[in-house]
């Protein structure tokens, strides 16, 4: 009887390919344990009711300009920083201590007037932005926002970020490509923009570096503050800078509002969706960072988009889907590494933790006891 041979059907496969496949079941494995994760899981549930917000104030704002020709975008800013005062200011206002609103203006008032005023015009330069250029122009050149974000992390907050980091902020950008090229075949580009394209583009520019700068004011604030004190003190300087803009550049159009329930009630939807962002937007900065938080809404216009089916008309395509998935992906990845974060150059001090706490406090109490032994 002949022995079988080692290529018959039924023999055992080779070392070489047993080997092979338990490397990949083990590599599938690290990859399933580190991406799905409850922290990776909240930071993507978090960060995309984050772009729901965001979603609302973009479909409200649409449904204003397209149905009722309201075009106030600094009277629905002004709306949402005097919830934050009457909020979050007030809140400040009855505290003690350090955390009085008192003592932060005596303090830190200059630095809160450059950030109120960062974060208002951040919001208006965006807007004004699209009676300028196209609306591709603006998706595409808003992403300047998050490299720029970045590098003041990286000098500011000392955030050190490892190769998939970049990787992963380069999968989100071509997610948004996608979907700028969806824009495009689906005929969405506005022809109606105005002619001086350049200005609008540097609007958009200018409007995503003042978001940076706002974004990374905000992460250094929650983290090493409060989150009370940054949107108390957004809500105080906030208003009174975009109330003072809304008297130059808005009256006229205030004035010529056809005011009715259902104005008032988009008004009011905006509002809410608004402040809901500025308040939980600090919740996701304190466990994540400014730039995870910039990347997952990213997804905003795509929800955007997918409301509009249904209310404006778009057209749909299958590359919104795809782009929506490069997105989430980018984010995912970008999400399952932390960054590190380096000691400033300068700083010889070593970090004072409750364990160094305790041990300076026995310390002393050893010297204390010598001391009074050798008085005896």
């Amino acid at each position: 009887m002949e022995a079988a041979s080692p290529g018959g059907p039924g023999a055992p496969p080779p070392p070489q390919e047993q080997g092979a496949a338990r490397a990949s079941v083990g590599l599938l494995r690290r990859v399933k344990g580190k991406l799905c994760t409850w922290n990776i899981l909240k930071t993507i549930a978090l960060g995309q009711m984050l772009s729901l917000c965001i979603c609302g104030t973009a479909i409200t704002s649409q449904y204003l300009a397209e149905r009722y020709k309201v075009n106030t975008p600094m009277l629905q800013s002004f709306i949402n920083y005097c919830l934050l005062f009457l909020i979050y200011t007030m809140m400040l206002a009855f505290q003690s201590g350090s955390d009085n609103l008192l003592y932060i203006l005596k303090k830190k008032w200059w630095k809160y007037i450059l950030l109120g005023l960062a974060d208002v015009e951040a919001n208006y330069l965006i807007v004004r932005a699209y009676q300028y250029t196209t609306l591709t122009s603006v998706q595409l050149l808003d992403c300047f926002g998050i490299p720029v974000l970045m590098a003041l992390s990286w000098f500011i907050l000392y955030a050190r970020y490892r190769v998939i980091h970049f990787i992963a902020v380069a999968v989100c950008l071509l997610g948004v490509g996608t979907m700028v090229g969806a824009d495009m075949l689906a005929g969405r580009e506005d022809s109606a923009a105005g002619s001086d394209v350049l200005i609008g583009d540097i609007l958009v520019l200018l409007g995503a570096s003042l978001y940076a700068v706002s974004n990374v004011c905000e992460e250094y604030i929650v983290k090493k503050l409060s989150r009370q004190e940054f949107l108390g003190m957004v809500g105080l300087f906030g208003t009174i800078i975009s109330g003072i803009q809304l008297l130059i550049v808005e009256y006229k159009d205030i004035g010529s509002i056809p005011w009715d329930w259902k104005i008032a009630l988009l008004f009011v939807a905006f509002a809410v969706c608004m402040f809901c962002l500025y308040s939980f937007m600090p919740l996701v900065i304190k466990v994540t960072s400014a730039t995870s938080v910039n990347l997952g809404i990213l997804t905003a216009d795509l929800y955007s988009l997918f409301f509009g089916l249904f209310m404006f008309g778009y057209k749909f395509s299958g590359l919104y889907i795809l782009s929506f998935t490069v997105i989430m992906v980018g984010f995912t990845l970008y999400c399952s590494t932390p960054t590190r974060t380096a000691e400033p150059a300068e700083s010889s001090v070593p970090p004072v933790t409750s364990i160094g706490i305790d041990n300076l406090g026995l310390k002393l109490e050893e010297n204390l006891q010598e001391t009074h032994s050798v008085v005896l």
